[in-house]
């Protein structure tokens, strides 16, 4: 069974109305209406969000791989959702060879990794590079006080601001920004505070 450190949101140890499982479920829902063909589900964490895109999408994907850098909950992924169109891998989100082992995607999903991540660029780059031209990027990441500043997570490098996080995503053909409160996501409002952010990015 595998250890609940807070870090992550396992179904199986949140009450259903759990505000935190609430959120990424949502973020997941959202993302459903862009599956299609190779679907990547990167820093996928306990997996549940890759099942839900193999069950309810299953006739519009081909496939949708799962994938995160700790083999612990990796092992959790594997025992705890099936499906035939999902699978689990232990990869390096950052690794320079990524795409070499797992192929380029139509979509790929990355919710709340971002913020993780040290070498930014690294990953940042790996996700234009994983996607096929025309693929879809959804990201989402908590907004804070900006890049290098000092946050309230202790597992966060820093919470960037919504400009920043607007700034990341140049490269790319076509950008739609979303932000989210509880469960809703919507087009920014002017005066409404919203404590995170979701891209939909075309190569």
């Amino acid at each position: 069974m595998v250890k609940n450190t807070g870090e992550r949101v396992i179904p199986e140890y949140s009450d259903p109305m759990n505000n935190l499982l609430l959120e990424h479920a949502a973020r997941y829902q959202f993302s459903l209406s862009y599956m299609q063909g190779r679907v990547l589900d990167l820093s996928c964490g306990a997996g549940y969000g890759t099942h839900m895109i193999a069950k309810q999408c299953k006739h519009v994907i081909d496939e949708v791989i799962g994938v995160d850098i700790d083999q612990e909950i990796i092992r959790y992924a594997k025992g705890t959702y099936y499906h035939p169109k999902s699978s689990f891998e232990i990869h390096d989100a950052i690794d320079p060879h990524l795409s070499s082992h797992l192929g380029t995607f139509d979509v790929i999903v990355s919710f709340e990794t971002y913020e993780h991540i040290k070498e930014e660029e690294k990953l940042l780059h790996n996700y234009y590079q994983l996607l096929n031209p025309g693929g879809k990027l959804i990201i989402s990441t908590p907004f804070g006080k900006g890049r290098g500043k000092e946050c309230g997570s202790p597992f966060h490098v820093h919470q960037i601001t919504p400009q920043e996080f607007r700034n990341l995503f140049t490269n790319y053909a076509k950008q739609e920004f979303f932000y989210q409160n509880g469960v809703l996501i919507e087009p920014p409002r002017e005066d409404v505070y919203y404590p995170l952010g979701l891209a939909v990015c075309e190569k």
